[in-house]
């Protein structure tokens, strides 16, 4: 599922990535140090002893991670300079759905690399899919609806291009990537610059094709907003109700132009009722910041 869409530094990110975790797993500073006696455990078994294993998954969940565990397994052939590099024959593709018990991969190649490999591969693959699969049950929530889900800033540090794309293959969309390719104006930005007003005129004068977002907290901070022609306006922790109103407004003051988004504690339990307000959007910290990894198992043939 990485599509053209996918920039180069989306890449590098995979391989910062993998060569953080494979450091960490290995006690080292540098990829450049890895060497086939690190891991102590592995060292137990034949230098050219040879395996093949299947990976399953435990849980019905949807599948993300593919890359990473490609270059997981990639990184250590170079290493270790391997003449006949692991095999990976996946069965799935990321975005799949799959029920429990289903196969996701077989690997094989030098034993010692397929375990020194596994942990590191399967925490990407495990947190990956557990992202992208509640981002489903969320998004299940949104149908017959024209609200779309977003996620947010709420990542883990180190990995948000990886949930941000677990967000889209559980069908979910992506917020803004960062601090630099969007405004979201909240409310310490607006005590700093004075008003509402002023924030968005500072915002439009420095980046003007920037989306300029404004978070509001009440009806007249949402007045000022959709006077001021923000782009977007999240309306944090409204009722539903004040949600209704909110609409009401925008129709009336911007003819429908302004996008509205709500955020603040959304729960399964509640999104459809905020979707049916009439929000087109609904942001939800829980996708990229409650992970519950999926259990997967790796056996040795």
């Amino acid at each position: 599922m990485l599509t053209p869409s996918h920039t180069t530094s989306f890449i590098k990110d995979i391989e910062q990535s993998v060569n953080i975790a494979l450091c960490e797993d290995l006690g080292i500073s540098s990829i450049g140090q890895l060497n086939s006696q690190l891991d102590i455990t592995a060292e137990l078994i034949p230098e050219n002893s040879m395996a093949v294993a299947t990976i399953i998954t435990r849980e019905n969940c949807v599948v993300c991670g593919v890359e990473w565990v490609n270059q997981v397994f990639k990184v250590l052939d170079n290493a270790y300079q391997q003449t006949k590099p692991t095999t990976i024959t996946w069965f799935v593709e990321d975005g799949d759905t799959v029920k429990a018990n289903t196969p996701l991969f077989e690997i094989s190649g030098n034993s010692r690399i397929l375990l020194t490999g596994e942990r590191s591969a399967l925490n990407f693959l495990q947190l990956l899919s557990g992202t992208a699969t509640t981002t489903q049950h969320y998004v299940a929530c949104l149908a017959n609806t024209k609200t779309k889900l977003l996620d947010t800033r709420k990542t883990i540090p180190g990995l948000r291009s990886a949930q941000k794309y677990a967000v889209k293959c559980g069908g979910g969309v992506n917020h803004r990537i960062g601090l630099f390719d969007a405004f979201l104006i909240k409310e310490n930005h607006i005590a700093a610059c004075g008003s509402i007003e002023q924030a968005i005129t500072t915002a439009r004068s420095n980046h003007s094709n920037k989306t300029v977002e404004v978070e509001v907290e009440s009806i007249n901070e949402l007045t000022q907003a959709l006077n001021a022609k923000a782009d977007i306006i999240m309306l944090d922790n409204f009722s539903p109700e004040m949600i209704e109103q909110a609409v009401e407004l925008r129709e009336k003051i911007t003819q429908g132009q302004a996008k509205l988004e709500a955020s603040g504690n959304m729960t399964l339990a509640t999104l459809t009722q905020y979707a049916k307000a009439g929000v087109d959007f609904i942001s939800v910290g829980a996708l990229t910041k409650h992970v519950n990894a999926i259990d997967l198992s790796m056996r040795l043939k």
